[in-house]
C-alpha cells in the first residue's frame, strides 16, 4: 500500500488486528509503518502521535455501534440491539477493552455518538439522563466483563491445548472438599466438553437487559 492509496480508515484497521493479535504494546507508528509498507510520516499524516493513533482505532472499531433514537422499534428492542452489537464487537477484537481505557474515549466522535442516542434511548423509558449515563457505562462494562469471564480456556490458549486444559481444571475443581463446596463439583462436569458461547452469550445479554426493563417497569 503507497502513502497516497493510505486511508485513515485502513491505518486503523491494521493497527487494531495488531493489537489483537501481539497485544496493545505492539501497536507503535513505527511497527504499523512497517506492516504497512510505508515510511512513518505517511502516518503522521493521519495521526499526529500514538494518542491519536489509538483514539482513532476506538472510533473506527465502535463506528457500528448506532442506537438510532428515530428507529420506529420500541426502545427495549433499540437497547438490546445496542448492547449485542457492542458485545459482538468486544468479541471480535479483545484488544478493545485495554484501548478504551488507554485512551479517553469521550474524544471519540462514534462513543460520544452512541454513547448520546443511547441517552435517548433510556429517557424515553423513563430514567434521568444521569441514570441513563448510568445504565450506558454499566452496559458497556458489563460487555467486557462477558467477554473476559466466558466459560472455557482462557483467551490465546492454542487449539491443541484446550482439551488439556479443560481435563485439568475439572480434576482441580473436582478435588475440593465435597462436605464444603458440593455444587462446585457438581459445575466441574461442565468442562467435559466446549462451553456453547453462543447461548452463554445470549443468556447473559437477556440477564443484563431484563435488569434495565425491569427498573424501568417499576416506574
Amino acid at each position: 500500500m503507497t502513502g497516497d492509496r493510505l486511508t485513515k480508515a485502513a491505518v486503523a484497521e491494521r493497527a487494531l488486528r495488531l493489537a489483537d493479535e501481539e497485544g496493545l504494546e505492539a501497536v507503535t507508528i513505527r511497527r504499523l509503518a512497517k506492516e504497512l509498507s510505508v515510511t512513518p510520516m505517511a502516518l503522521y499524516w493521519h495521526f499526529k502521535n500514538k494518542d491519536e493513533l489509538l483514539l482513532g482505532v476506538v472510533d473506527h472499531v465502535l463506528s457500528d455501534v448506532r442506537a438510532d433514537p428515530d428507529a420506529g422499534d420500541p426502545w427495549q428492542k433499540r437497547l438490546r440491539v445496542v448492547f449485542e452489537t457492542v458485545v459482538n464487537v468486544m468479541r471480535a477484537h479483545p484488544s478493545l477493552p485495554v484501548l478504551l481505557h488507554a485512551v479517553d474515549k469521550t474524544r471519540a466522535e462514534s462513543f460520544t455518538r452512541a454513547t448520546n442516542d443511547t441517552l435517548a434511548l433510556l429517557t424515553d423509558a423513563g430514567f434521568t439522563v444521569e441514570e441513563g449515563y448510568w445504565i450506558a457505562m454499566h452496559l458497556l462494562n458489563s460487555a467486557m466483563g462477558l467477554v473476559s469471564g466466558q466459560p472455557g480456556c482462557p483467551p490465546g490458549t492454542p487449539d491443541a491445548q484446550t482439551a488439556e486444559w479443560r481435563r485439568k481444571k475439572q480434576l482441580e475443581m473436582s478435588l475440593l472438599p465435597a462436605d464444603k463446596y458440593p455444587k462446585m463439583i457438581e459445575y466441574a462436569a461442565s468442562f467435559t466438553a466446549e462451553p456453547d458461547l453462543d447461548h452463554y452469550y445470549a443468556f447473559c445479554v437477556d440477564l443484563v437487559i431484563a435488569g434495565v426493563e425491569a427498573m424501568a417497569a417499576a416506574r
